[in-house]
């Protein structure tokens, strides 16, 4: 096998591993774009504007997150076989290339405290490992080096971050950035993991014994766990705003969890599948509330 065939295969066993959507098509990850959408509140209600897709392209876009100071959104865009970091700039509506390396980048997710960035490094023998950049891309350097396969990470504050790891089950590691802490915290969990904020807790799927997949927080430094609610069946990605509303997709609807008499619901906010959007997953709010990016596959006859 040649390097570059290797490099592009070692691209999609990872896709698959990272991407519930992944599949593979003409040695590539599926075509999904990233979606933007206004959001305010009314009272109590979520209101939705109209979505635009702003990664308009062939190819893979998917993993959103969002800068600190709201004006954009890092990304993973897959090319050729090749994943590396993007960023998305709302004012002026362009997306600005951040990592071009050897190695494929996923996952990026601002760190606290910090003008730089963490993401999934896939390295030239295959380990999948946590390193940090700055946010030009440039500095790259390894945080954590035995702790992998990582598949996803969140950061609690600028010294802890719980992390997803490949495994049979996959696990959810409780780590500190200076290596002294590495505790098991859950096993056979979803890809979803997201501090809550404001709030001592983290949130991630857990599998039940008939391995469906339940929203759940747990307390940092108890380790105390409550069920929030089931995830919709067709999917398991889940998102927080800043003022702690809980928000899914599925069937194309948004949803957000709201107390229904005397229990909580998933309850419905706004249909995101105008347009013949399809499959609608990830989902990230801005720190200021202000937007929704969400992952989606686009219209059939727009690719």
């Amino acid at each position: 096998m040649s390097a570059h065939l290797a490099r592009a295969a070692r691209t999609i066993v990872l896709a698959l591993a990272l991407d519930p959507l992944a599949s593979i098509l003409h040695a590539q990850a599926p075509a999904t774009d990233i979606y933007l959408a206004p959001l305010s509140r009314e009272g109590d209600s979520l209101v939705i504007g109209l979505a635009e897709n702003v990664t308009h392209r062939a190819g893979y876009d998917n993993q959103p997150t969002f800068l600190p100071d709201a004006s954009g959104f890092l990304y993973t865009a897959v090319a050729d076989g090749q994943a590396d970091i993007w960023r998305y700039d709302i004012g002026t509506r362009r997306s600005i290339r951040v990592t071009s390396t050897a190695e494929s980048e996923y996952s990026p997710t601002p760190m606290p405290g910090s003008a730089r960035f963490s993401a999934i490094r896939v390295e030239r023998d295959s380990a999948q490992r946590l390193w940090s950049f700055a946010m030009d891309g440039s500095d790259p350097f390894l945080l954590l080096p035995a702790l992998k396969p990582v598949g996803y990470h969140a950061w609690l504050n600028s010294n802890h971050l719980v992390a997803y790891v490949l495994g049979a089950p996959a696990t959810l590691h409780l780590v500190s950035l200076d290596g002294s802490t590495d505790e098991v915290r859950a096993r056979d969990v979803g890809r979803s993991v997201h501090r809550v904020p404001g709030r001592p807790l983290y949130s991630y799927t857990q599998r039940d014994s008939a391995k469906a997949l339940w929203i759940v927080a747990q307390e940092v430094a108890s380790g105390s766990v409550a069920t929030i609610l089931r995830a919709p069946e067709d999917n398991e990605f889940h998102a927080w705003t800043a003022d702690g509303v809980l928000l899914t997709a599925s069937k194309g609807v948004l949803l957000r969890w709201k107390p229904v008499g005397d229990r909580y619901e998933w309850s419905p906010v706004a249909r995101l599948d105008a347009g013949g959007v399809r499959n609608v997953s990830r989902l990230a709010v801005s720190p200021d509330g202000r937007w929704l990016a969400f992952v989606a596959e686009p219209p059939a006859d727009s690719q």
